[in-house]
């Protein structure tokens, strides 16, 4: 816009001697009916000064649009081009986004079927982890309380002969007792000694 400006005040410049030249009219009608009919006063010079001016206002304003507003136009319409370059780009990558999300919606429900399959699948297998393992820790703790029921009925069974055997121990020394009198006693004690007698 500033190019603009030396222009159009070159051109301000040039048509003051147009402006200059009329000057308000206070003649009668009639007159100014003649003067607008081509008959002047002054001649065909007035007409001619005032076509020249046109001429030169017209020349003037020629160039200044030729030299200002081609180039205008020119930048404006390089600057639509890359406007419309730029939106073009702009919509074809919204038109791949768009299809790349219409894509994405389309195989949706594909890829959430897999997840909850995938899904089944784990929980099936820690599931079948979690069997075995409690199977093998039901079969260590079987084990290990057969082995001490095993090692309890052992202890048991010892215990049951040591008492058996103190009961028949005793059991045969009350009875002992009870036939041992003071004459067999002394019977004993003489075979004994007899015995030993015999051996030396």
């Amino acid at each position: 816009m500033k190019r603009l400006l030396f222009p159009v005040a070159l051109l301000a410049i040039l048509s003051l001697p147009l402006a200059a030249q009329e000057q308000p009219s206070r003649e009668p009608m009639g007159q100014r009916v003649k003067e607008s009919a081509g008959v002047t006063e002054h001649g065909a010079g007035e007409v001619l000064w005032g076509w020249a001016n046109f001429l030169i206002l017209a020349v003037g304003l020629g160039y200044v649009i030729k030299k200002n507003v081609g180039p205008y136009f020119a930048k404006r319409s390089l600057e639509i081009r890359k406007g419309i370059v730029e939106a073009e780009a702009a919509q074809a990558e919204s038109d791949a986004r768009v299809a790349e999300v219409d894509r994405r919606l389309a195989h949706l429900h594909d890829e959430i079927a897999a997840l909850h399959q995938s899904a089944r699948q784990e929980a099936e297998a820690e599931a079948e982890r979690s069997r075995r393992e409690a199977a093998a820790e039901m079969a260590k703790i079987q084990s290990h309380v057969a082995e001490e029921i095993a090692a309890a009925a052992k202890s048991a069974r010892l215990e049951l002969r040591r008492y058996s055997a103190e009961l028949a121990l005793s059991l045969a020394g009350q009875k002992i007792a009870a036939r041992l009198t003071p004459e067999t006693q002394d019977h004993l004690v003489m075979t004994f000694v007899a015995g030993m007698a015999s051996r030396v």
